[in-house]
């Protein structure tokens, strides 16, 4: 079992099970969006995988019971699903089906039937393939890793260190996109790849300076450093982020995304329809 994300301060979370036939991977989206609506609420979430038989339906519907949790489920086969349903009422736990009514209304518009099989189970799609292709490309082109990559990424970001280059890569790579990053680093002249990438894939990412501060003094406290290094210091920070707003300037033909208070799914879905509208 994964480690429980936590949301909220409170010292009595109150459980939500998210509950799969596959790896659970919808469900927990779509509670963790949920959740942002709620950030002063606490919940422990627990993800329950695989469950594909009426035995193992039993045994989270009785740990559901027992902590009085909420259940967040995704079972594509209609009979479990009914069986699911049936369980939750008869021991009086909550649930929320996350997938059932979906499959209804793309049936229905669709003309057709279902083949209620796990998406586990199918056979694997070109569409996986290119994500792990993807994902593996911005683990060997991250932090200015490769420059010869540049050329080869379909987005590429840059912007002054923490400024989320490293978490949006991997959020855009798991959309089947090939992202790169680039560090832009005080007095230090960017990799010149960085300026043969086509324009319209380059993603420019600033953040206000008390944002970046706070997040610059929170990792100091973490790994231990004095905070009065240059990392954390208003006035180095503040040369950081004219240096690289220079720069973009320098190329106005750059989409700027500013990443102040902003999710890394917003500042994705941000970033995505700009790479769609630009390159179609």
């Amino acid at each position: 079992m994964p480690p429980e994300p936590c949301y909220g301060s409170i010292v009595d979370k109150r459980p939500i099970f998210v509950v799969s036939d596959s790896t659970g991977e919808t469900a927990e989206r779509v509670v963790r969006a949920a959740l942002l609506q709620f950030p002063n609420s606490g919940v422990r979430m627990r993800l329950f995988t695989r469950i594909r038989d009426k035995d193992a339906v039993n045994d989270v519907m009785a740990k559901a019971a027992e902590v009085s949790a909420l259940i967040v489920f995704t079972l594509v086969s209609p009979e479990l699903r009914e069986y699911f349903h049936e369980t939750a009422a008869a021991r009086g736990v909550e649930t929320a089906d996350v997938i059932a009514a979906i499959i209804g209304k793309v049936g229905a518009f669709l003309n057709s039937q279902p083949l209620n099989v796990p998406s586990a189970s199918m056979p694997l799609s070109e569409d996986y393939f290119k994500r792990v292709e993807a994902i593996e490309f911005a683990v060997k082109s991250d932090d200015g890793k490769e420059p010869r990559n540049l050329r080869k990424a379909d987005i590429v970001l840059t912007g002054v260190s923490r400024t989320s280059k490293t978490p949006l890569s991997t959020y855009l790579a798991g959309r089947g996109l090939r992202v790169a990053n680039v560090p832009l680093v005080l007095g230090v002249p960017p990799p010149p790849e960085l300026f043969e990438v086509p324009a319209e894939r380059v993603i420019a990412v600033t953040i206000a300076i008390d944002k970046l501060l706070e997040i610059r003094r929170a990792r100091l406290q973490q790994l231990g450093m004095p905070a009065e290094t240059n990392y954390g210091l208003r006035d180095h920070v503040r040369a950081e982020l004219e240096y690289a707003e220079q720069i973009f300037a320098e190329h106005p033909e750059w989409m700027v995304v500013d990443v102040s208070g902003r999710a890394i799914e917003e500042t994705a879905t941000i970033i995505l329809e700009a790479y769609r509208e630009r390159t179609s």
